[in-house]
């Protein structure tokens, strides 16, 4: 399923290329890409529900303190690794991510079939997140630096 949502997404989001609108349409590029049937649909549902996300907000945030710490459940501690939550904190400390943003991410995470994440996998996820998120668009580009500016040579002399 994240195989077929990094094809998406650097097939057509990322590349600005228009998403085909028609599913069915859609499922058949991909099948023709070699991807299966049944991840095809997992993949496109769980894009449907980051969409959700993003239109409804989280409204189990309403009070949240944009200062809080994040105590992570059993699965996710299983799901996502201790060098990718501190990365998240990392994000959220130099306000890539908010707190909504944050949640958002590791939802879209959880629902991942896969039974853990590295962070590479999981910095993809955050792009896709911040892409699709209205008023992001600043973050999404801090991400992007992120992730595709390496610096060059030594950062201590």
């Amino acid at each position: 399923m994240f195989d077929i949502l990094m094809y998406l997404f650097e097939n057509y989001v990322h590349s600005e290329v228009e998403l085909l609108v028609d599913e069915d349409e859609l499922t058949k590029e991909l099948t023709r890409a070699g991807f299966h049937q049944s991840e095809i649909i997992k993949a496109l549902s769980w894009l449907e529900r980051l969409a959700d996300l993003q239109e409804a907000g989280t409204p189990y945030l309403c009070n949240h303190d944009q200062q809080s710490f994040r105590i992570y459940t059993k699965a996710e501690m299983e799901k996502i690794d201790v060098e990718s939550r501190g990365f998240l904190l990392f994000l959220e400390q130099i306000k890539v991510l908010n707190v909504e943003t944050r949640e958002m991410v590791i939802d879209r995470v959880m629902e991942i079939d896969e039974p853990t994440l590295n962070l590479d996998d999981l910095k993809w996820v955050i792009l896709m997140v911040l892409f699709n998120a209205p008023g992001h668009e600043s973050a999404y580009e801090q991400m992007e630096d992120l992730i595709f500016e390496q610096p060059d040579g030594r950062l201590h002399s």
